[in-house]
């Protein structure tokens, strides 16, 4: 493909948060790049960006040196800055991560040191002082977190798509791609338009591994699609800022918690469920294929073997209200079932190994001509401007390569 046949340098599939940071980060490092954004909704931050508690994660919880680490300390700093930049709705509240068992104060003295490794200011508070913070609160002990905050994310998409300078396509759903090392890549969408590239950036979140796929690449893992389902408060006047239980390190979930917005309104949330579908916002939604994929991946049924337990429990919180409402009630005594008003789900694109693994770490993976996203967990919003510079140098290094 001669040089002058290109429609763009770079083309990144996804209109998500982390594509949306790629395509600024890119403009940023290199002006002059051309990158096109192909969503396939009709606007940005319809799914996981648009779908979560809001929250910008202190960075406690990861293990020191990850990547995730790293992200989460640099990038809640950076996305405060970036939201009282852009005067985007945010605040800095902190939170409480409370244990409410004997057995969970071992790990929550744990949570106290991963935060100073992570380089965090960590209060410790017995029972008592809970209240400073919580008055409706009880627990055991609790540790205060003073960087955690809230922010609006898809307002922060819409910003970050008009300050990248990106040709931002919307309704543009990728189904063919031909990549040749050689000539570079060429993009199908559904309504037939065709987009060449010098390189290709997939940040497909819920379908990443599919156009992983679809370029040629083995990504080594599949998404298995976790609905998140949440309840809003009908009291939020009971919660004053943010607050989590102690979580099981055995899983990538953080359990249900209580998080003001920035609309002052409280969720409560996320359990989190087998979707039956990439999009599967509640139970009615079963998309047989998608549903296949997920069933015919081996390590779907290494993770149901090994889980099984705990994901009993997650479904029994999903089809009773006050079963979901106990599990409240360990933090916020005052809650009632009544309390609980059903609201908008969310769909986590969890990564799992052929072995059953749940992929705990961001996962970046790199191919002739392609940088594919293949892990993209909590606190990838918060941590979306600094994941993007990373997913920028690789591919701009990667492109380098190819033209010599």
């Amino acid at each position: 493909m001669a040089a002058g046949s290109y429609d763009c340098d770079v083309v990144v599939i996804g209109g998500g948060i982390v594509g949306l940071s790629t395509a600024y980060a890119i403009g940023r490092a290199a002006p002059g790049t051309r990158v096109t954004v192909l969503e396939k909704e009709q606007g940005t931050a319809r799914h996981q960006t648009g779908r979560n508690s809001g929250v910008i994660h202190s960075g406690i919880y990861y293990r020191p040196g990850s990547l995730k680490a790293r992200y989460a300390v640099a990038g809640a700093a950076e996305m405060v800055k970036f939201c009282a930049e852009y005067d985007i709705p945010h605040a800095v509240t902190g939170k409480l991560i409370v244990a409410t068992e004997r057995e969970e104060l071992p790990r929550l003295h744990a949570l106290v040191q991963r935060g100073r490794e992570n380089g965090l200011s960590v209060r410790e508070l017995c029972g008592a002082q809970i209240a400073e913070y919580e008055p409706e609160v009880q627990g055991l002990a609790a540790i205060h977190v003073g960087t955690t905050g809230i922010c609006d994310y898809g307002a922060v998409a819409r910003r970050l798509a008009e300050a990248s300078g990106a040709d931002v396509r919307h309704g543009a759903e990728v189904v063919r791609i031909d990549r040749r090392p050689d000539r570079g890549v060429a993009v199908l969408t559904a309504a037939g338009d065709i987009v060449r590239a010098r390189t290709l950036v997939n940040c497909a979140g819920l379908h990443c591994d599919r156009i992983a796929l679809l370029t040629g690449d083995e990504p080594g893992a599949r998404i298995v699609p976790f609905r998140g389902e949440y309840y809003e408060l009908a009291r939020p006047e009971l919660v004053r800022g943010l607050v989590y239980p102690v979580p099981d390190p055995a899983f990538p979930f953080l359990g249900v918690h209580l998080t003001r917005g920035t609309d002052d309104g409280v969720h409560v949330g996320p359990n989190a469920v087998p979707a039956l579908a990439r999009e599967g916002y509640d139970w009615r939604t079963v998309r047989p294929r998608e549903l296949g994929a997920t069933l015919a991946w081996p390590g779907s049924w290494q993770l149901a073997r090994r889980h099984w337990r705990y994901g009993a429990g997650e479904l029994h919180r999903s089809l009773s209200k006050p079963a979901f409402a106990r599990a409240v009630r360990r933090l916020l005594p005052a809650v009632r079932d009544e309390d609980l008003v059903p609201t908008a789900a969310g769909v986590r694109a969890q990564a799992v190994l052929r072995d059953g693994t749940l992929v705990d770490d961001f996962l970046i993976r790199e191919a002739p001509r392609a940088v594919h996203v293949l892990n993209a967990p909590s606190p990838a919003a918060t941590a979306s401007l600094p994941i993007g510079r990373e997913i920028a140098r690789r591919t701009l290094a990667g492109l380098a390569e190819s033209e010599r």
